[in-house]
């Protein structure tokens, strides 16, 4: 059953203790909930967004090696989590109300990304203690009739700029993947 997506995802952090405060104040100013912190053999913290139903989660756990990421270096990794925004309004109200106010490095304040998807709205920003990259993105369900002409146009501009992809945006970006036959064994 994949319609639910990723099932969680964990990251290994710098100073766990300092990261678990930064986290406990960004999740849950996004209404997210901490549902479990316990050391089992290993420490960790997760949160999830709608506790307790079952939804994807995200944890972090003690480093023990490594250092501070730079996402603009494109290492091999998780370029960045992409968080979803009830709405619009709502990450711009992160961005003054908690990004601005604590001095978290913003990488790209909200503004619309017309390429991505119909209304597709997001600011970028990075932890501030182990770099790791975030977006609070908003997409709405029902896109107005001019998001969805500046989506057509955005995607109309990129064809311009590449001759070679010889088909349309669309076309060129949904490609057909292997099932569960012998093919996908290979």
């Amino acid at each position: 059953m994949r319609w639910r997506g990723i099932h969680h995802v964990e990251f290994s952090v710098l100073d766990y203790e300092n990261s678990v405060r930064f986290y406990d104040r960004m999740f849950g100013w996004l209404g997210y909930r901490s549902f479990w912190t316990l050391d089992l053999g290993y420490r960790s913290t997760y949160y999830m967004a709608r506790f307790p139903f079952p939804h994807s989660y995200i944890g972090v756990q003690p480093a023990e090696s490594g250092h501070r990421l730079e996402h603009a270096e494109r290492a091999v990794g998780i370029h960045h989590i992409a968080l979803w925004a009830k709405r619009r309004s709502e990450v711009d109200a992160f961005h003054r109300d908690f990004l601005l106010p604590n001095a978290i490095p913003v990488t790209d304040a909200p503004q619309a990304y017309p390429i991505y998807s119909p209304g597709y709205y997001a600011v970028f920003f990075d932890d501030p203690i182990n770099g790791i990259h975030w977006e609070l993105a908003h997409t709405p369900l029902l896109p107005s009739p001019s998001q969805y002409l500046a989506w057509r146009r955005a995607l109309a501009e990129a064809a311009e700029q590449h001759p070679e992809w010889n088909q349309s945006p669309e076309k060129k970006a949904m490609r057909k993947l292997p099932g569960r036959g012998r093919s996908s064994r290979r």
